[in-house]
């Protein structure tokens, strides 16, 4: 069987991480939470550990219909759930585009978009006469000042709608529903995506007590004790706990990350829509992993040690090479290149060898194997800080679902980092956030 070439391999040394790296990675995080966490500190904290308001996990005694409405990406869901108790459960729900000219125009014109849609989702289900209550997922940074109000800190992902940034995202959708005057919508909650999914697996394993997102963005939410939270200024009736929605796509904004920097992280960075910005999240999720396969491939081609050195100009163009060809290459069977060949072919690349797609293969196992282990550090970090004896992580995001090693190679990488009296166990979302943000609004209809 063909093997790494070893020029490919000291090109992506940068790329590999040791344990003692990860645990220092480990580390570093649990001391930014802790500024996070701290009043004293919070204002200049790049983790920024924001309260979510919610509290009550499900007990499986919520009934009703709800709507969710869950916005993170290029794509937004609304979903209706109706709710019967702990197994009998009903779920509809519709993907909506927002294009690019949304994600870049007026705050005004992306809730008119998402009013629009609600309104069309309601009437295709005949749900429009009913007054329905609402979750909604919205998967930016956002300081929470209630369970029904946030306002977004900055964007990121890929989005820069004027005006939004530092409003309140609630009343900004709420202003464009009463601007169709169609529809009846009483929204009850905003959250982010990684408390929809701690609250959808909470929903199916009451041991579910860390959410995690790996897709286009990363992030993490956990449920902590109330005396933890420095920035707590709500009751103290029981129960005594609140998620918190840690940001921690923003880790190592401060520089404490610059030791495992590559060439290609900074790369990324600087030709980003946020240089400085979200510098983990750059180096995990989905809408920046393929950019770094690219970059290592196309220095390596014009190093002549791929492809004979004949690139191509899609191979040179920023973006071509998505993050979705990581996971197909990688689900090849060892020594076969099936895959990586109709990824290369789409690229118009020639004069493929068995070699070039094993050295392929190589990079890409290199970046989501770096990926994976840092998502691990950070949800190690996470189980240690709670010091549970038993803990159910959910997870959810297109990287983790669909990348055929990505949950082996966290456990792995988790294993070794978690305290040994630590027992955990990484549950798939399966049916994403959009569930938890139904569940977030029926719990707070059972506690009204």
């Amino acid at each position: 069987m063909v093997t790494v070439s070893r020029q490919v391999k000291e090109v992506c040394s940068s790329l590999v991480l040791s344990d003692t790296t990860l645990e220092h990675v480990m580390n570093l995080m649990h001391s930014e939470i802790s500024k996070g966490l701290s009043k004293e500190t919070n204002a200049f904290a790049d983790v920024k550990c924001f309260p979510t308001y919610v509290r009550n996990l499900p007990n499986g005694s919520e009934r009703g219909k709800f709507l969710a409405l869950d916005l993170g990406g290029t794509n937004f869901r609304v979903l209706l759930i109706e709710l019967g108790g702990s197994q009998k459960n009903k779920m509809l729900s519709k993907i909506f585009a927002v294009p690019q000219s949304v994600m870049l125009g007026s705050g005004n014109s992306l809730f008119d978009h998402i009013a629009d849609c609600l309104a069309v989702f309601m009437k295709e289900h005949g749900v429009q006469l009913e007054r329905l209550p609402l979750g909604f997922t919205f998967s930016f940074p956002c300081r929470q000042e209630g369970l029904t109000k946030g306002r977004l800190v900055r964007w990121t992902k890929g989005f820069k709608c004027g005006g939004v940034e530092g409003e309140d995202v609630v009343r900004l959708l709420q202003a464009a529903i009463r601007r169709r005057g169609d529809v009846d919508i009483d929204v009850l909650a905003v959250l982010n995506d990684t408390t929809g999914t701690l609250m959808s697996c909470a929903h199916k394993n009451p041991e579910c007590r860390v959410g995690i997102i790996i897709g286009t963005g990363t992030n993490a939410c956990y449920l902590e004790k109330l005396g933890n939270v420095g920035l707590w200024d709500g009751d103290w009736e029981e129960p005594q706990q609140v998620i918190i929605n840690t940001e921690w796509g923003n880790f190592g904004r401060n520089g404490c990350l610059d030791d495992i920097l590559t060439e290609y992280d900074r790369e990324i960075d600087e030709k980003s829509l946020n240089p400085g910005e979200q510098v983990f999240e750059k180096m995990i999720s989905g809408m920046y992993m393929g950019e770094l396969a690219r970059l290592v491939i196309a220095k390596l081609t014009k190093k002549g040690l791929l492809f004979r050195g004949q690139g191509s100009d899609i191979l040179y163009k920023k973006g071509s090479f998505y993050t979705k060809y990581i996971s197909e290459i990688e689900s090849d069977k060892l020594g076969e290149f099936y895959n990586c060949r109709e990824v290369l072919e789409e690229l118009c690349l020639g004069l493929i060898s068995d070699q070039d797609c094993q050295d392929i293969r190589y990079i890409c196992e290199v970046v989501s194997t770096r990926a994976a282990q840092l998502a691990a550090a950070g949800v190690a970090c996470l189980l240690n800080k709670m010091n549970e004896k038993k803990v159910v992580v959910g997870v959810d995001g297109s990287v983790y679902r669909f990348h055929p090693h990505f949950h082996n190679l966290m456990t792995e990488s988790i294993e070794k980092l978690v305290s040994s009296d630590i027992k955990f166990e990484l549950m798939l979302s399966e049916d994403g956030s959009g569930r938890g943000a139904a569940l977030v609004a029926a719990v707070a209809s059972r506690k009204s």
